[in-house]
């Protein structure tokens, strides 16, 4: 398998982003977005993930921080795009359930070339510390589409909201590395009867 990397540069007039992934990391992140609970949570997708990520971000956060969060969504789902090849040899399906104390989610993502997400999520505060919960789906929703991949995440239980978000961003991470890794008996087929992802 060849190497797994991609940078993107994203510059509007909201955003200017620098993102650069290795899809066959060993967890690395770096981040400087100004917005310190989303870093904390794409930590969650490097560590659980297995996915080297930095993302340097200089975002409108005088507005607000939604043009930052989406374009960092925007950007990750190009980068992964980009890096991930023809998918040759690769699971191609990922699940995950993570619990973090009274928290619980399921995430399962297929790398099919087909943008889609569907998110079940009622979380109990609008905002953890500055960050407003809406932009969880926000995110992911802009990763789907730009990933071209179907994404389903559910979050089953919790009353701390934190523990909530957390447990979707770690359970993506956890899919995301099962669906990037090499399935052994495919060695170099497409995993899909069409001939295509």
């Amino acid at each position: 398998m060849n190497a797994r990397k991609a940078d993107i540069e994203r510059n509007t007039l909201e955003t200017k982003i620098k993102l650069s992934v290795n899809l066959d990391g060993t967890g690395l992140a770096d981040f400087n977005t100004g917005v310190p609970f989303f870093e904390h949570m794409l930590d969650q997708i490097a560590r659980h993930g297995l996915i080297d990520l930095s993302i340097k971000a200089d975002g409108d956060l005088h507005i607000d921080d939604h043009h930052t969060v989406e374009d960092i969504g925007i950007a990750l789902g190009q980068a992964l795009l980009n890096a991930v090849g023809d998918k040759r040899g690769i699971v191609r399906y990922g699940h995950a359930y993570v619990p973090l104390d009274e928290a619980l989610s399921r995430v399962v993502i297929d790398l099919s070339g087909r943008p889609g997400l569907v998110f079940n999520a009622n979380f109990t505060r609008e905002k953890i510390g500055q960050f407003d919960t809406q932009l969880v789906e926000e995110f992911f929703q802009a990763f789907a589409n730009n990933a071209r991949v179907t994404l389903h995440i559910d979050n089953l239980d919790g009353k701390n909201a934190h523990h909530q978000v957390e447990t979707i961003f770690k359970a993506f991470g956890r899919a995301l590395r099962m669906a990037l890794s090499a399935d052994q008996r495919m060695q170099d087929q497409l995993p899909s009867t069409k001939g295509a992802l």
